[in-house]
């Protein structure tokens, strides 16, 4: 037998020892698809005969010219390096983790938390598959805690989904599940502005304009602090200092870092009317076609954040977020119990059973996790979905580079009973070029969802090199964090 086909391919035309080209797809007529299996049959004959019917090395032979992203299933973590940018606006790690596949995986330690986070987690990480991601997170989640201090977990778990989508060339939102959307719903974050007349000229300018379509102002105790009368017992306090670090702390210690109920402050009759009027102005120069919520009203007790949710209950905003800090439960319960105005939490919490509490409790009426706070993409789509099914919508916190961005972006397309995404650099003019896409970032205030492999995006490294942080440097070496020096079980 072999020999007859042996005989019958010395017939074929240009049969000079070397092995056929597979033929082309057909073109329609009855003689050209007769030809194509004539040729396609005598070129899978002859394959067996050069390979003297090995299927393994046949199959090699067929797809050595087939596109590969990577082999999945070989796939190890090899490197990870860190720069950090600064003017972002904020200071942001932005986390490279290599392979020995010569695949990049992008990821982004939270604003404003040490990039050491995610540079203690690489002895941990050597040599695993980037692919395995649930699996990684739960054998690093143990090193994450509550806001900036998760920043290191998180940034590794969105680079993991990056390397995951590109390993396999599929969008991060696919391996979540698929997408309900298209688009994401982008809510603009508005600096205060000292006066309303200019904080609304400022918001119909710069983002409605742009064709924001939901949007949020900061609003609080800063702004009437230097009314005569506004504010009770806030003298001693350095009350227009809500971020400060730990330096420069007032008579009674540093505002910024003391809990809302411990400062004792509360707001006036006076105060209350001043911040109220505020509120007026602002909706009334942007109307009430558009959803308007409110943040950093300054720290003071549940009874004042009461007194202050009613006194602006009539202006409809989306929500009061953050009026007192996340941990208190039953004070939040107490709050959203007294007012009209729907109440939200969640920035700083890390894990899911945080937001479990509060949900169960009926503690808030919406949730608002940051993605690189509460677990990365998995974790908070499971938030999200938990939510879900108590009746309890999700706006998501956001304050950093286009990666953390589309990280954000992947999961909220995945997420059904997702709201509005945050945006804080919409004034940033080089945010968008730090990195490469398929599709813009924004476009009329909604954020398109990528179909490109993973998180979507490359970093263009001479605009983050362009913002680098002063004293720090580009991807350095981190060879100092290889070794693992603890035993990290956490039972016995």
């Amino acid at each position: 037998m072999k020999k007859r086909l042996q005989d019958l391919l010395k017939k074929l035309p240009q049969s000079s020892g070397t092995l056929p080209e597979l033929p082309a797809a057909p073109t329609g007529s009855f003689d050209s698809r007769r030809d194509f299996f004539r040729k396609a049959t005598l070129g899978g004959l002859s394959l067996g005969m050069a390979f003297d019917g090995k299927v393994d090395k046949e199959m090699e032979f067929l797809s050595q010219k087939v596109k590969r992203d990577s082999k999945p299933s070989d796939l190890k973590i090899t490197d990870i390096r860190v720069a950090t940018v600064v003017g972002a606006p904020m200071t942001c790690p932005i986390l490279r983790i290599d392979t020995n596949q010569g695949l990049v995986g992008w990821g982004e330690v939270r604003d404003g938390a040490s990039p050491n986070y995610a540079l203690m987690l690489k002895s941990r990480l050597l040599g695993e598959n980037p692919c395995n991601v649930e699996r990684l997170f739960k054998k690093i989640k143990q090193f994450g805690g509550q806001g900036r201090a998760a920043g290191g977990v998180c940034g590794v778990e969105m680079a993991l989904w990056d390397l995951a989508g590109k390993a396999y060339n599929v969008p991060a939102y696919q391996l979540l599940g698929g997408k309900f959307r298209d688009e994401v719903r982008i809510y603009a974050d508005t600096p205060e502005v000292k006066t309303p007349a200019e904080f609304a000229q400022k918001m119909k300018v710069e983002r409605l304009d742009k064709g924001y379509t939901f949007l949020k102002m900061d609003f609080g105790i800063q702004l009437v602090a230097d009314i005569p009368g506004a504010l009770i017992g806030a003298r001693d306090w350095q009350v227009k200092k809500q971020w400060s670090n730990g330096s420069n702390p007032g008579k009674l210690g540093d505002y910024g870092m003391t809990k809302h109920p411990f400062t004792g402050i509360q707001i006036s009759d006076k105060g209350l009317e001043a911040m109220a009027e505020y509120v007026a102005k602002v909706r009334d120069a942007i109307g009430y076609e558009v959803p308007m919520a409110a943040d950093h009203f300054g720290h003071f007790d549940v009874n004042t954040a009461i007194r202050l949710g009613r006194a602006i209950d009539k202006y409809q905003l989306a929500w009061l977020e953050d009026l007192v800090p996340w941990q208190y439960t039953d004070k939040w319960k107490q709050i959203s119990d007294a007012i009209d105005t729907p109440t939200l939490t969640g920035e700083d919490i890390y894990l899911k059973e945080h937001f479990i509490k509060l949900i169960d409790a009926k503690a808030v009426d919406m949730i608002h996790p940051d993605l690189a706070s509460s677990g990365g993409l998995l974790e908070t789509k499971k938030i999200g979905d938990y939510a879900e099914e108590h009746g309890i919508p999700m706006a998501m916190h956001f304050a950093g580079t286009p990666i953390s961005f589309m990280a954000n972006v992947h999961c909220a397309a995945a997420t059904e009973n997702f709201i509005a995404l945050e945006h804080h650099s919409v004034d940033v003019k080089w945010w968008e070029s730090m990195v490469k896409t398929t599709k813009p970032l924004v476009v009329n205030g909604f954020a398109p969802v990528p179909d490109a492999p993973g998180l979507g995006i490359e970093v263009v490294e001479e605009v983050v090199k362009a913002h680098l942080k002063p004293g720090t440097k580009f991807f350095a070496p981190t060879t100092e964090w290889d070794t693992k020096d603890s035993w990290d079980r956490e039972w016995s």
